[in-house]
């Protein structure tokens, strides 16, 4: 290997602990920071209870309430409470509902160049925006991180895209990752890291940065990074805190595993169909379709301008009157420097409905559409149902082509309606932000701390206890779906099921509600012969980082998934269960099995020290050719019947 270095040698090199830089290897990162999230972060500090943790062994970890704001009931306020204790006692910065949205908060007043972060969310490589290593997880993975221990993940390529010229006006970041996903739909970045290099790269702000490394999880990429440059230390310095700042840019001579060039001056707005961030368009080949919604906010157009723009458009305006013009601002100081600049005045005037400073609609809590309607949405995943409607028809775009459409009631391209209202694009930013830290709880003294006694709600469940995996496996094949499975389809997260994320229990009965709404009663009527088996197709288990859809299915008695290739996240997330993830050699054989069918593995312990196994159908009296790719330190929590198993036998060993 080259003595220069890209970003993402040095970042991985400087937190590498185990393995070497050679892609397709496992390797241990040692992480500076965590960040966990409401829909996410009651398993880990449940599981954090279970490791018996004295406090938080990172530089910084922080729990923000986020996702779940609508207290219909005492489940959530309840949850926030125990989160709130949890905190307290583990040494955990936590953020208050209503505070703002994990990554762009987080990235506001947590992230340093040069470090590292784990999140139990799948978009937290947006803080790569800063210069960070920021890897998405699952919860207990989360919870090791917390507790010093090294994360492991495959290493992965880096794949390097050089970005030449400057947007051109009406084209935003959002296009600019539309167009990588345009170019390589949702699975062209598994097992990559995207590190965005070249004059290009300067004349985006950080914040720009922040929505094109937030959806690189769209194309399945393990992060997104860009290097720490002067626009790192503008934002920095407007968040009143520059001497976090330092340089990290690629050596002069750094290469890249896989190679890309966008020249940003060719782009054009564009739009993702439903029900997929891989179907994109340009906006023109859909101009004219009729629209009910228009959603800003998330993650995903997180920043002040995306915001601002969208009220220069519609000042003095009224959108029109079939469209529902909702703004979700994504943190508390945003809402402000909206408000300071007289923004939000212009936004409610042209008939917004302006809701808390949270995920919301992004996750199915609240916003939630019609089933014939079509919704514009700026946030970072429209897969079927997400939005809390199962026949959702959701279209994802920029903020520009949200608010032009909303105008007009249909989709429209914000080019050809800013030259027939003469508007002009671009607005003028405050240099300073209306830095707001009252939201945040810090995490008292240790002495304190330890005088802290967790506050569960009814609501809050003991994590299941699941015992090592058998020898030899026989389950019943419950469930077939196809390609680009998501987790919201495997395990919901709307108004209905997300209150239940603390109780495994009562949580499992949404599991695969939209797929069958029988899964889980049929897979407790075989849990006591063997358990089930579900047989899937390409990128199974897709998009979200939640646990949930591992552990849920897991206590209804899951053993086995077989599928034709996984999305790294949930991959990982069914072997930190117990739920041992195989591929189908030859993709063809999937269509061979058939619901009912039974399925067994001989001799598992040995059969997993080889790459490939024989999967057989006793039902239809054949065998599949089947790999399962995992590393001798997965094969272990495995076999251990997952990590919760491990976590309790440590604490014992350490009693």
């Amino acid at each position: 290997m080259s003595s220069a270095r890209n970003v993402t040698q040095k970042l991985i090199a400087d937190h590498l602990v185990a393995g070497a830089l050679e892609p397709g290897t496992e390797i241990g990162l040692h992480m500076d920071q965590t960040l966990t999230q409401d829909a996410t972060g009651t398993l880990v500090m449940l599981e954090l209870e279970a490791m018996g943790l004295d406090r938080a062994r990172t530089d910084v970890s922080v729990q923000y309430v986020d996702h779940n704001l609508l207290q219909s009931g005492s489940r959530n306020a309840e949850d926030h409470e125990f989160l709130r204790s949890a905190c307290q006692r583990f040494g955990i910065w936590y953020s208050k509902p209503g505070n703002g949205v994990s990554h762009p908060t987080h990235m506001q007043r947590f992230g340093v160049p040069g470090a590292t972060l784990a999140g139990s969310d799948s978009h937290t490589p947006a803080a790569g925006s800063l210069g960070m290593l920021a890897i998405g997880l699952g919860g207990i993975e989360v919870a090791q991180a917390i507790a010093g221990d090294p994360v492991h993940l495959q290493m992965p390529q880096v794949w390097g895209v050089h970005l030449t010229g400057e947007l051109p006006p009406w084209v935003s970041a959002k296009d600019v990752i539309l167009e990588m996903l345009r170019r390589h739909d949702v699975k062209g970045g598994t097992n990559r890291v995207i590190e965005y290099h070249g004059p290009g790269v300067a004349t985006l702000t950080a914040m720009d940065r922040h929505v094109i490394a937030n959806m690189g999880a769209e194309l399945g990429a393990t992060s997104s990074v860009f290097p720490s440059d002067e626009r790192v230390r503008e934002f920095l310095a407007a968040e009143h805190r520059e001497d976090d700042y330092r340089e990290l840019v690629a050596d002069e001579g750094a290469t890249y595993d896989v190679t890309e060039e966008i020249d940003l001056g060719s782009l054009e707005p564009l739009i993702a169909l439903p029900s997929s961030p891989g179907k994109v368009v340009p906006v023109t080949e859909v101009a004219g379709t009729e629209i009910e919604q228009a959603v800003i906010g998330s993650s995903a157009n997180p920043g002040l301008r995306d915001f601002a723009i969208a009220a220069a458009m519609v000042k003095g305006r009224q959108t029109d009157d079939r469209v529902s013009f909702d703004i979700n601002p994504t943190s508390r100081e945003i809402l402000q420097d909206l408000t300071r600049m007289g923004a939000t005045f212009d936004l409610i005037g042209a008939g917004a409905r302006l809701h808390q400073s949270g995920c919301l609609g992004c996750i199915g809590m609240g916003q939630t559409p019609t089933s014939h309607g079509n919704s514009l949405r700026t946030m970072p995943r429209n897969f079927p149902g997400r939005s809390g409607t199962p026949d959702d028809h959701v279209f994802l775009c920029s903020p520009e082509t949200a608010a032009a459409s909303a105008l007009t009631g249909e989709i429209t391209d914000p080019r050809r309606l800013a030259e027939e209202l003469g508007l002009t694009w671009g607005v003028e930013l405050p240099s300073e932000a209306s830095v707001n830290t009252e939201m945040l709880l810090a995490p008292p003294p240790p002495e304190e701390a330890a005088e802290v006694a967790l506050v569960k709600g009814d609501n809050i469940a003991e994590l299941p206890d699941f015992e090592a995996y058998p020898d030899t496996v026989e389950t019943t094949v419950l469930i077939d779906v196809g390609d680009n499975i998501s987790t919201d389809t495997i395990m919901p997260a709307g108004a209905d099921a997300l209150p239940f994320r603390s109780n495994i229990p009562k949580l499992a009965e949404f599991a695969f509600r939209d797929v069958d709404p029988d899964y889980a009663r049929k897979a407790l009527e075989v849990a006591e012969d063997g358990g089930h088996a579900i047989v899937g197709g390409a990128t199974y288990g897709q998009g979200s980082s939640r646990e949930h859809a591992a552990l849920a299915p897991r206590y209804l008695g899951l053993r086995l998934v077989v599928a034709e290739s996984f999305a790294r996240i949930h991959w990982q997330n069914l072997v930190n269960f117990g739920v041992l993830p195989v591929e189908f050699v030859d993709p063809a054989d999937h269509a061979a099995v058939e619901v009912g069918d039974r399925l067994r593995l001989d001799g598992v312990r040995a059969a997993l020290e080889q790459d490939e196994l024989e999967l057989h159908n006793t039902t239809q009296g054949t065998t599949y050719a089947v790999r399962h790719r995992l590393s001798p330190r997965q094969l272990e929590v495995l076999l251990d019947g997952g990590l919760v198993p491990q976590l309790r036998n440590r604490t014992t060993d350490e009693e």
